[in-house]
């Protein structure tokens, strides 16, 4: 009877864990959950929306670039519905400068 008792509270833990795990935001590259959804029209296939709109520009112009270029090869992007080439061509659609090793 212990164990069973054990075992219910070990998998409730794990599962209040899990909604909690699951209600935090996305934070890639200093990009929060609405700067990746102001931008993934435009870095979205097969009919991206161009030019990205200005509430993306502005995420963007916040968000770390050069990590950003280290998901070049990545397959979170891809996961996410994000497509690479897409979103590495969006700092020059925002009129800002792509790091030189991207």
């Amino acid at each position: 009877m212990a164990k069973t008792i054990m075992a219910t509270v070990v998998v409730v833990a794990v599962v209040v864990a899990a909604m909690f795990e699951g209600t935090r935001s996305l934070n890639l590259c200093d990009m929060d959950d609405d700067g990746l959804l102001a931008c993934k029209p435009s870095v979205t296939k097969p009919n991206p929306v161009v030019p990205p709109s200005p509430k993306c520009c502005k995420a963007l112009s916040g968000a770390n670039l050069t990590c950003l270029c280290s998901y070049r090869n990545s397959l979170m992007l891809p996961s996410l519905g994000i497509d690479p080439d897409l979103a590495l061509a969006l700092p020059a659609k925002c009129n800002l400068t792509t790091p030189a090793d991207c």
